[in-house]
């Protein structure tokens, strides 16, 4: 009997300790299409079972809820049904080995023990400490709309207020103060950078991420503006005198409505900004990726048709249910249904889209005479380098602006990376996450002014 009930417990410890293996997180490369793509999986016990979440670091993906975990006969599966993905895997030899399923694709896929933090993302440029600067964390509070954001304030030692403070505005889709995406923190890489040369920084988290209040549902490009200004005289009632807006693609946008309302900002750096209207913006990114993706010329002019009446539609439209008629006189007749109908009627009736949409730069660029910068990469496929440099430049001479730059850097994409083609898609593997030479043009412009 004490024999039995010995084996019992030893047995009982053991199916303990087994389970107690997967718990922690697994990192590992699936290899598709000739590339690796990194996968983490962050698995945990709970009181009913087992959870976890998916990072795809190269996609920007990080914390992808698992709809169900289960271990089942020493083997552990992971489901995830909007990705319509599946991984069943066992440990051995202290590795996760198993298949990953995906739209009927099984791909094999080992996995290691690895630290929460790391994602297997090579970025030389993230600055380590120590940091020979001071920071300085800031809560600002947009007056006009009521939401408080939070951010940072990087000031080189021993700094003189005349000297150039930038406000960093960052692109589309909600980003942290660092504008991190694929693990790369431009923002960060920048503050660090400028603040060695003596150029101070405000970064912020954008609404509704990190320290930052929501605010209002559905804003627009016009509200994340106020946020922007409400930086600016943040800065100003702390007695800085020489106040600058640095942007980044939709921040580049915002730059210019805060520059010709606030008489404090008194220069400007755009990167990859717009400067031409959105609905042409947008329909030749979506003729230069698909081109990329492969996509013949028919079927390229097929797409700019259907997708300039589309843009059209939301532009002119004064009804009062844009949803409900994108999805009944537009979207149907182009064959979408169920889902794929929803989700697109959605997302175009967004009314952060629509002022997108509608939105022309030239309504402000036109009225900037303070000193600007603006640069590209010539492999830019969102926002393309020659057409939008050149609206710029022509909007900014029709200011009667006098102190204007713009610079097309070749090689370069929308992220100022050295890269092959500008496919959106080469994002997470590049290591660089901003090439030096534009951090040098920029430093040295900003030094420059007068």
């Amino acid at each position: 009997m004490e024999k039995l009930k010995l084996s019992m417990l030893l047995l009982i410890f053991s199916i303990l300790g087994f389970a107690q293996d997967f718990v922690g997180s697994w990192k590992g490369n699936l290899e598709v299409m000739g590339q690796q793509l990194p996968l983490v999986f962050n698995i945990s016990k709970t009181p009913q079972g087992y959870s976890s979440t998916i990072d795809s670091p190269m996609q920007g993906a990080v914390g992808i809820p698992v709809d169900k975990t289960e271990v089942v006969s020493g083997e552990i599966i992971l489901t995830q049904s909007a990705m319509n993905a599946k991984f069943n895997g066992k440990i051995t030899d202290g590795k996760l080995n198993g298949t990953f399923s995906q739209n009927g694709m099984q791909l094999p896929l080992v996995l290691a023990k690895t630290d929460k933090n790391d994602l297997g993302l090579h970025r030389p440029q993230s600055p380590k400490p120590p940091f020979d600067y001071l920071q300085e964390e800031v809560i600002i509070k947009n007056n006009k709309l009521g939401n408080a954001l939070a951010g940072t304030l990087v000031l080189p030692k021993n700094f003189n207020k005349k000297s150039p403070v930038l406000v960093l505005i960052t692109g589309s889709g909600a980003q942290n103060r660092n504008e991190e995406l694929f693990g790369h923190q431009p923002f960060l890489v920048i503050a660090d950078d400028f603040a060695k040369k003596g150029i101070a920084t405000l970064r912020m988290d954008d609404r509704g991420v990190g320290g930052s209040e929501k605010g209002k549902e559905n804003p627009t490009s016009a509200d994340f503006a106020t946020d922007i200004d409400a930086a600016v005289e943040f800065l100003k009632s702390k007695g800085y005198q020489n106040i600058g807006l640095l942007g980044h693609s939709e921040g580049g946008m915002i730059a210019p409505i805060v520059a010709s309302q606030n008489k404090n900002v008194k220069f400007m750096v755009l990167l990859a900004a717009p400067g031409e209207p959105i609905k042409n913006l947008m329909i030749q990114q979506n003729e230069m990726i698909g081109k990329a993706a492969g996509m013949s010329e028919t079927q390229l002019e097929k797409a700019k048709e259907i997708n300039a009446k589309i843009y059209d539609f939301v532009i002119n439209y004064n009804g009062k249910d844009l949803e409900s008629d994108l999805k009944n006189q537009v979207l149907k007749s182009q064959g979408l249904s169920g889902e794929a109908l929803d989700a697109n009627a959605e997302q175009l009736a967004n009314p952060w889209m629509v002022y997108f949409l509608k939105f022309n730069p030239e309504d402000y660029l036109s009225k900037i005479k303070i000193p600007t910068f603006a640069l590209n990469g010539s492999l830019d496929m969102q926002v393309s380098a020659k057409e939008n440099l050149e609206g710029i430049k022509k909007s900014l001479a029709k200011a009667g602006n006098k102190n204007y730059k713009t610079e097309e850097f070749k090689g370069l994409n929308h992220l100022f990376q050295t890269a092959k083609t500008g496919n959106p898609n080469e994002y997470g593997q590049i290591e660089e996450t901003m090439a030096p030479q534009v951090l040098g043009a920029i430093s040295t412009w900003l030094l420059g002014l007068k």
